[in-house]
């Protein structure tokens, strides 16, 4: 039944879409605001109309995350279709991108993620998304699918974070302050100042919550620094960092009877294993990122952009089993340079040459654990990996309608070890993965001037990432390949002519093989194996419209409407399996068949605001027998607030909100495949937050 509400919505949003061309567009030009285009930046040209890129982008603007509770990225990220952000405790963040999160049973992996220019993925592959503060990023772009022609080795992905506004010129001083159930406070401020062609930014955060389940306390301490000089006329040197201190505890996994039991409760302990709260797991990671940006213009065609950077990260994590430390360094750089060919009537074109090298070199520590002190070594380990490659891109516009794209990157990726506790290893050894061509092909056709149809092919190949290699079972697996497929994809983006409606659908199929997925063994410490394969094919639909228009004359001063839509089959091939059994045809683990998410933005005079919205997702499989499903769940948040100009330069905001209004039970990031059954991690029943901004 619910395929059949399914389609009958997507046909009515198409429909509404369509006709929505035919709205008349007000004359008032003293009570209807002009709407600005979407642009990315992602495809390395310095910015391009999103309904023209051929391939599936979603851009998150700043307006849009400021709807969104800023306690964390994954409300913002959930909108979006094909994407699913999790949050087990709060800071422990996973996410995926049209796929399954069988290879991060905490942490973020197969999706690259930059900021800025800077690779915020290192070369063993572990991405800190949470030790960014969500109101230190102005805007967030999303590649979905595999990419890796541009952006090295993924399956999943690309996440482009900006830290700051690229085009704003004020000065200004910000404050925010925010708190609300479980004991939720989050602070921060920002300072902009721009004198004559130096701008400096400055944020800083700090944010600790009580959390709704036992033993999962967190603060955060953030703070992130960008200077910009523009030393010529489009030429620009950026320096930018950031420091994050993140401590948070993990209470744990339960089993179906205990999540029914008490939901808020950490994991017990049995006669033969302690609990969460008497080992004090945890997660304590203090991250230090610093980079230069230097984009220069050689001439009026040709220009280049080059990052240098480096990152040290200060890992520890107390468990049930052990006591982890890490101790990771990484630098590198990246380099591309951007020919503009000399325009014609019907023909121009674009070619990029360009380079990422990284190296990260880390100390990875077990100890035992005893109630969250280290204790006596394990096993003491140092691994070191280096990934780089080479990549071009050509792109062309024929005829003013048809715009091609041929990418093509040649990837490498090499890791060495060497066991400093028991074996006092003298030497490293290496492993070496043959190298990759990552190709992708990809067209738009402009039909009319607001109707763009694309198609493209790319191919995804992702590597094992340093925590795979060498997981909790303190055991280095050299026999862990990397997991390719190929992706098929087309779409069509459609726009009315103020640009004030907005469509994008695509269907996908994504054929993954040699999947990388975790395993336990008795004891609860990982090892990953290549288990076969995957099938995924989905359709994807974001809908917007302003259905009234934004105006100063009337009493509804604007009505949005925005609509996500994320439906797909995948499951496992033929010859997916474990030691036991084979699990052919079964649902891919982790994934829901269907999620809808619907969102309303309405604006009133004086500046009063109300933003709603519903978020259904479908049941989850939690094992890779399918035997346990989380079950679906309905989500409804809420927020209003008021926008006061004080002064030209001082703006005033308050807002309340509340979210899960209908008192949902529900597990936002379940433990898969877990052993005891414990596959349950509550998140917060209905809760409430209140806040201001100042602005001046």
């Amino acid at each position: 039944m619910m395929k059949v509400y399914l389609s009958l919505l997507c046909t009515f949003i198409t429909v509404a879409g369509v006709n929505a061309q035919n709205k008349p567009v007000s004359s008032k030009k003293d009570s209807v605001k002009q709407l600005q285009s979407v642009t990315i930046r992602g495809y390395l040209s310095q910015e391009q109309p999103v309904l023209s890129v051929p391939a599936s982008v979603s851009v998150i603007s700043k307006a849009q995350l400021s709807l969104q509770p800023d306690n964390s990225f994954v409300s913002a990220l959930n909108s979006v279709p094909g994407v699913r952000a999790e949050e087990r405790s709060p800071g422990s963040y996973r996410l995926s991108i049209r796929g399954s999160l069988l290879r991060s049973p905490f942490g973020i992996r197969d999706v690259k993620i930059y900021y800025d220019e800077i690779p915020l993925t290192d070369a063993g592959g572990n991405s800190y998304l949470n030790a960014i503060d969500v109101n230190s990023i102005n805007h967030i772009e999303i590649l979905k699918g595999p990419d890796g022609s541009l952006f090295g080795a993924n399956s999943g992905g690309v996440v482009l974070l900006s830290p700051v506004n690229l085009h704003a010129d004020s000065n200004y001083i910000s404050a925010g302050l925010n708190g609300g159930s479980y004991g939720l406070l989050h602070e921060n401020t920002a300072l902009q100042n721009r004198t004559g062609n130096y701008q400096l930014n400055l944020n800083q955060g700090y944010e600790s919550y009580g959390g709704y389940r036992q033993h999962s306390y967190m603060d955060h301490h953030f703070i992130q620094a960008v200077n910009r000089w523009t030393y010529a006329k489009k030429d620009e040197l950026r320096v930018l960092g950031f420091y994050s201190d993140l401590n948070y505890e993990t209470p744990g996994g339960l089993t179906l009877n205990q999540y029914q039991a008490d939901p808020s409760a950490a994991r017990l302990a049995t006669k033969f294993v302690p609990g969460a709260i008497g080992q004090k797991i945890g997660i304590s990671t203090k991250m230090l990122l610093g980079g230069v940006v230097n984009e220069l213009h050689i001439n009026d065609r040709l220009r280049n952009v080059t990052s240098i950077f480096g990152t040290y990260v200060d890992f520890s994590n107390p468990f049930i089993t052990n006591f982890e430390q890490r101790y990771e360094g990484t630098y590198g750089l990246r380099s591309y340079f951007e020919l503009s060919g000399k325009k014609q009537k019907n023909y121009s074109y674009k070619l990029n040459l360009g380079l990422e090298w990284q190296q990260t070199n880390a100390d990875i520590n077990n100890y035992g654990n005893k109630q969250g002190v280290r204790d006596t070594a394990q096993t003491l380990d140092k691994v070191n990996t280096n990934q780089h490659f080479f990549f071009t891109r050509y792109a062309a516009d024929i005829f003013k309608h048809l715009h091609v794209e041929a990418a093509l990157s040649l990837n490498f990726y090499d890791y060495k070890f060497r066991n400093v506790y028991p074996n006092d290893e003298a030497a490293f050894t290496n492993r070496h993965f043959t190298p990759q061509l990552m190709p992708r092909i990809a067209l738009s056709y402009q039909v009319t001037n607001d109707f763009i149809w694309r198609g493209s092919v790319s191919r995804g190949y992702s590597t094992p990432t340093t925590a795979e290699i060498r997981p909790t079972d303190n055991i280095i697996n050299t026999n862990l390949a990397a997991e390719s497929g190929w992706n098929y994809e087309t779409g069509f983006r459609l726009r009315n002519k103020d640009e004030s409606m907005f469509l994008d659908a695509s269907v996908f199929y994504y054929v993954l093989q040699n999947a990388i997925v975790l395993r336990l063994n008795p004891d609860e410490t990982e090892y990953y194996i290549n288990a076969g394969g995957t099938h995924q094919p989905g359709f994807e639909l974001y809908f917007s419209d302003w259905v009234i228009r934004q105006n100063n004359a009337n009493f509804i001063r604007g009505l949005q409407i925005n609509e996500s839509v994320t439906l797909n089959k995948f499951s496992f091939s033929g010859n997916y399996h474990d030691a036991t059994a084979s699990y052919a045809g079964n649902q891919l683990t982790g994934v829901p068949g269907q999620v809808i998410v619907t969102s309303m933005q309405v604006k009133f005079p004086q500046h009063l605001y109300l933003f709603a919205q519903h978020n259904y997702t479908a049941r989850i499989p939690l094992n890779d027998a399918n035997t346990t499903f989380a079950s679906h769940y309905n989500l409804i948040q809420a927020k209003a607030g008021w926008q006061h100009t004080l002064s030209d330069k001082v703006k005033f905001e308050i807002y309340a909100g509340a979210d899960n209004l209908l008192n949902e039970k529900y597990s936002l990031g379940d433990d898969l495949n877990a052993v005891g059954n414990r596959y349950f991690n509550a998140a917060p029943l209905r809760n409430y937050f209140a806040g201001f901004n100042v602005i001046f």
